[in-house]
């Protein structure tokens, strides 16, 4: 995480997201840039909604061991606006494996105003991807989590 320091708190101190879903793990990070906008200045959500398949993709990745594909959003929520500057940290857990597929629960927070820190989930989701062969067809998962 990135080192901030809060009002009354020690230099370098790393600020914890607030409340994470047990399990969750830091998936990855990034910082849109003005080239991400819509017509109202803020992140356009089609940006923010692949950058949370990225996201989603790498625990199932880890455990289907080749590759996958993404075959559902089952639930997308943009809580909070995003702009220019936020620092994105996504923060993914499995929540169901299946014999083929694997749901995943994707909560993404903003970090933002360098000069008085603060996190705020802005976005989170479901997802479910599906482990596939050569031929596209889906195959079954080898390795449990």
């Amino acid at each position: 995480m990135a080192e901030r320091s809060t009002p009354g708190s020690t230099p370098g101190r790393l600020l914890a997201p607030p409340s994470l879903p047990d399990g969750a793990e830091l998936v990855m990070r990034v910082m849109p840039m003005p080239a991400d906008v819509n017509a109202n200045g803020d992140v356009f959500g089609g940006w923010i909604m692949a950058q949370v398949d990225v996201a989603g993709a790498v625990l199932p990745a880890r455990i289907a061991r080749g590759r996958i594909v993404t075959v559902a959003v089952n639930q997308f929520t943009f809580k909070q606006p995003v702009s220019i500057g936020d620092l994105l940290s996504f923060y993914a857990r499995i929540t169901r494996l299946g014999r083929t597929s694997i749901t995943v629960h994707v909560e993404v927070h903003a970090e933002r105003d360098p000069v008085n820190p603060q996190l705020v989930k802005v976005t989170e989701a479901n997802l479910t991807y599906v482990a596939i062969d050569g031929l596209g067809q889906p195959r079954v998962l080898t390795r449990q989590v």
